[in-house]
């Protein structure tokens, strides 16, 4: 009698075996190409926010091993070496992933400025700054630098910050404070700069008569420093500024110092008001610069909706698109750090998630353009209304993020800018995730 249940409790435990899988992974150090030893491993749960799940440390061959549970949802894997975080993401079903970490130093060899981008507006008594900045670390053998001040900047005098966050190569936006340095007006991103392409994003307002005077003070030598502001706006600047027509953005002003050194005289005024128009594009970083993969989509009066530029026409801004299109300012008016966006408190609660590390993802997703108005975060922010709970804002967010994710893909998928087989696997991913999302919105209601 006492053998049923026995059998019934071995049931369940094989059920639950059964539920969970392995996921497997290597740490490998692209400093030294040996394996990493010795680091944390964390499993990062997406499903609701960025929940840690499990903890391990990979051993002497790099190698780590996690019971994931067969809940269909994604995960993150973490790995922390010598301070700094670098991830990888493991889609519902995947079992194995490599992971790789670099040596850090407080100062590295082969940093560099690709671009320094100003977007500028001005309306009611605002004038409204968007300025991207993009590094490039090519250090042999490569390494992350980090210290207190990796990259300094100066702001204007009475320069209110809205937003500023950061980016890498092929991951998401994630906030970042500007920090304040000793001297006056400047600050630095305390954010490392792994190999590869780094960007900053700041978003400030300051007030505005009618005219202003800006003074960038680059501390780095830079391949292009690059102004933009409406074309209802007035730009004077001396002869080291090049004007620039952009084929695609013919109602823009863009103004382009090439090759610009430390330190080198870059102040200019603006007068006037304006707005940059609304655009309806998408972009893709391919790192150190990229190219723009869609292009105006309307076609005015031409028949057929026209040819658009003749193909033998050269474009004096094709170096450099990427970063005139804003990098990713529309997330920072659009408020598009779905899965790094936390609050302090929300931050402290799921241990060990630093909201200012880069999540990055597995699939090279289309960066937003610059489409929307720079506003400030006083003019931009709705009435006063009751804050909603943790769960419900992260639930939200993740939701219209998938929603996002999932027209961009299919617009890569259109385009040709990924195999069918890639498509039908990241679509797979989103769809399962999606769903989850829907059905916990669905049970609120």
């Amino acid at each position: 009698m006492k053998l049923f249940p026995k059998l019934g409790l071995l049931l369940i435990l094989t059920a639950g075996i059964a539920s969970a899988q392995n996921l497997t992974g290597t740490v490998t150090n692209g400093t030294t190409n040996k394996p990493a030893g010795g680091d944390d491993v964390i499993l990062i749960k997406l499903a609701n926010g960025m929940e840690e799940a499990a903890r391990t440390k990979s051993d002497a061959k790099g190698n780590f091993s996690f019971k994931v549970p067969d809940d269909g949802g994604p995960h993150l894997v973490r790995v922390v070496h010598q301070g700094v975080t670098y991830h990888k993401m493991a889609p519902p079903g995947t079992t194995s992933v490599q992971a790789q970490v670099y040596d850090s130093a407080k100062k590295v060899d082969g940093i560099s400025v690709t671009a320094d981008v100003m977007r500028i507006q001005a309306q009611d008594g605002k004038l409204m700054v968007a300025r991207l900045f993009a590094i490039n670390n090519s250090s042999q053998p490569p390494k992350t630098q980090m210290n207190d001040h990796n990259f300094e900047f100066y702001l204007p005098e009475g320069a209110v910050i809205d937003e500023s966050a950061a980016k890498t190569a092929g991951g998401q936006p994630v906030n970042s404070p500007a920090v304040p340095q000793a001297d006056k007006n400047r600050f630095a991103f305390v954010f490392p700069l792994r190999p590869g392409e780094t960007q900053f994003q700041i978003q400030y307002h300051l007030p505005y008569s009618g005219e202003a005077s800006l003074d960038p003070k680059s501390l780095y030598a830079m391949e292009h420093f690059v102004v933009m502001l409406p074309k209802s706006m007035h730009f004077s600047g001396s002869a080291a500024f090049q004007s620039m027509q952009d084929p695609q953005q013919s109602d823009s002003l863009v103004e382009v110092v090439s090759n610009a050194q430390a330190n080198q005289q870059l102040a200019f005024k603006v007068s006037g008001t304006g707005m940059l128009p609304d655009r309806n594009e998408s972009a893709s970083s391919g790192g150190g610069g990229g190219q723009v993969m869609g292009q105006e989509t309307s076609g005015g009066n031409r028949p057929g909706g026209g040819l658009g530029p003749p193909i033998d026409s050269p474009d004096p801004l094709a170096k450099y698109r990427w970063y005139i299109l804003g990098g990713f300012a529309l997330v920072l008016a659009g408020g598009g750090y779905y899965i790094a966006k936390r609050s302090p408190a929300q931050a402290a609660a799921a241990a060990g998630i630093d909201e200012d590390e880069t999540v990055e993802i597995q699939r090279p997703v289309a960066a937003r353009a610059a489409k929307a108005p720079v506003k400030s975060a006083a003019a931009a922010a709705p009435a006063p209304a009751p804050a909603p709970s943790p769960a419900s804002s992260s639930s939200s967010m993740l939701l219209q993020a998938l929603k996002e994710e999932l027209f961009e893909l299919e617009l890569e998928r259109q385009q040709g800018k990924i195999t069918p087989q890639e498509y039908e696997k990241h679509k797979a991913a989103l769809d399962q995730t999606l769903q989850r999302a829907l059905k916990r919105e669905a049970q609120k209601v």
